[in-house]
C-alpha cells in the first residue's frame, strides 16, 4: 500500500469536513428541536445490537443491506444498523410501560452495506420520529404533517409528497390465493412498473380470475387526487379491506391538503416500497434533482409482536445527508474572534467571558493568519481593556 493509498475511503463512505458539517449538525438540532415541539421524545439507540433483534421482522431488503460483526465476548452475530425504526420498536416495547401513545425521535448514522443507488452514501446521517400506541388514521396524519414541516424547515422550495398504502396489494394477493413464490415475483414487477411483464404473468397466472383486471391495473392507478376515484371502480369486486385502504389514503390526504396547500400530493396505489415489514399508509418525499427519496414513511404494526409488545406504529425517517447534496442547507463560515495568546489572566478572563455568550474564540500565536483559522474579528488590549475590533 502506497502513501497514496492510504487516504482512501472505501467507496460510498465519505467524510465530512466543516462548512458542511456545521450545516449538517445545525439542520441536526432544529429538525430534533421541532420534534419535540410536537412532543417527541428524543433517545439514542446504539450503533450496533445482536442481529436477532435487529432484523427480525423486517424482510430481505433490510437484512441485505446491514453489515454483520461477530460479537468477541459472546460469540453471536451484531449488526451495525442500517435502519432505526426497530431500535425505537425494541425500545417501545422493552423499556416503556405506558399503555398509551409513545412518540419517540432520534437522529444519528446509520451504514449500508451496499449503496442503495450508485450515487449514494453507505453511511448517510438521519433523523426521524416514531408514533406507537394509535392505531387510527389522527397518527398517520400527525406523521405525514411533521414530515412536511420537517421538509419546509429543511429549506425545500416544494414540498412533493408521494402516497400509497400496502394494504392494497396485500388484500389481493390474499383474495388471489397466490404463493409466496407467485407473491414475490409479481412484487418485483410491481416495484419495477414493468407492464409488459406484469401482462405476460398476470395471463399465466391469473388467466380467468376476476382479479385478473386488477392486477393488470395496478400499475397504471397513479397521479393526482383523481385516482382514488378510480380506484374506486376498478376496486369494486374487491375485498373490504382493499377499499378500507383507499378510504384511508383520502382520510389523510382530505386533512393535509388542508393544512397545506401548497404540497404537491401524488397517489401511487400500486406503491409497494417496504412490503414486506409496513403494514398500511406508506409515503415518501421527493425533491428536484434527487432521484431517491429524501424522506420516507408509513405504518408498520406488528414489528413490536417479536418483542413481545404487539404495538400500531408509523413513523418517518428524513436523510439529513442527502438535503445537504442538494444544497438547501445554507454553509455559513462560522466567524471568530483571534486572541493573540498573551497568557494573562486578564486576557483569559475575557476571552471566557466570550465564550460564555456563545462567542467563537481562538486563541492564536504569529505567524499563523488568523484568516486561516475563521476568525472576523479580534480581542485586543486598548485603554486598560479588553475590546472586540475588526480583524485589521
Amino acid at each position: 500500500m502506497t502513501y497514496a493509498d492510504r487516504w482512501l475511503l472505501p467507496d460510498g463512505v465519505e467524510e465530512i469536513l466543516p462548512a458542511e458539517a456545521e450545516a449538517i449538525e445545525q439542520l441536526r438540532r432544529r429538525l430534533v428541536d421541532l420534534y419535540r415541539t410536537w412532543g417527541y421524545d428524543l433517545v439514542i439507540p446504539p450503533l450496533l445490537e445482536y442481529t436477532d433483534s435487529l432484523l427480525t421482522g423486517l424482510g430481505r431488503d433490510v437484512d441485505l443491506l446491514t453489515f454483520k460483526v461477530t460479537d468477541q465476548l459472546s460469540g453471536r452475530t451484531l449488526g451495525i444498523r442500517a435502519d432505526i425504526t426497530p431500535q425505537t420498536a425494541r425500545m417501545d416495547a422493552h423499556s416503556f410501560t405506558l399503555p398509551g401513545a409513545n412518540r419517540l425521535c432520534y437522529a444519528g448514522h446509520v451504514v449500508h452495506a451496499k449503496p442503495k443507488n450508485p450515487l449514494a452514501t453507505r453511511t448517510p446521517i438521519q433523523a426521524g420520529v416514531e408514533f406507537f400506541g394509535e392505531p387510527g388514521t389522527r397518527a398517520d396524519i400527525e406523521v405525514v404533517s411533521l414530515l412536511l414541516e420537517s421538509l419546509t424547515l429543511a429549506g425545500l422550495p416544494r414540498q412533493h409528497i408521494d402516497l400509497g398504502h400496502v394494504g392494497i396489494y396485500r388484500a389481493l394477493a390474499d383474495a388471489a390465493d397466490l404463493s409466496q413464490t407467485q407473491e414475490d415475483i409479481f412484487f418485483d414487477l410491481l416495484q419495477r412498473k414493468a407492464v409488459t411483464e406484469i401482462r405476460a404473468w398476470v395471463a399465466d397466472n391469473l388467466n380467468g380470475s376476476p382479479l385478473a383486471e386488477v392486477f393488470l391495473a395496478l400499475p397504471g392507478l397513479a397521479g393526482d387526487r383523481s385516482v382514488l376515484d378510480r380506484a374506486r371502480d376498478c376496486f369494486a369486486q374487491c375485498p373490504p379491506a382493499v377499499l378500507a385502504a383507499v378510504d384511508q389514503l383520502e382520510q389523510v390526504a382530505d386533512v393535509v391538503a388542508e393544512r397545506y396547500p401548497a404540497a404537491e400530493l401524488y397517489f401511487d396505489l400500486g406503491e409497494v416500497r417496504g412490503y414486506h415489514y409496513l403494514t398500511g399508509l406508506v409515503f415518501a418525499a421527493f425533491a428536484p434533482g434527487y432521484g431517491n427519496p429524501i424522506a420516507s414513511g408509513g405504518r408498520y404494526d406488528h414489528i413490536g409482536e417479536v418483542f413481545g409488545r404487539a404495538r400500531p406504529a408509523t413513523g418517518f425517517a428524513v436523510d439529513i445527508s442527502a438535503i445537504s447534496k442538494l444544497g438547501l442547507i445554507e454553509r455559513q463560515t462560522p466567524g471568530g474572534i483571534w486572541a493573540a495568546d498573551q497568557a494573562t489572566p486578564e486576557q483569559w478572563q475575557a476571552v471566557q467571558a466570550l465564550r460564555a455568550k456563545g462567542e467563537r474564540v481562538v486563541f492564536g500565536a504569529e505567524p499563523t493568519p488568523p484568516e486561516e483559522a475563521g476568525c472576523d474579528r479580534q480581542l485586543v488590549l486598548k485603554d486598560g481593556h479588553y475590546q472586540v475590533i475588526p480583524l485589521a
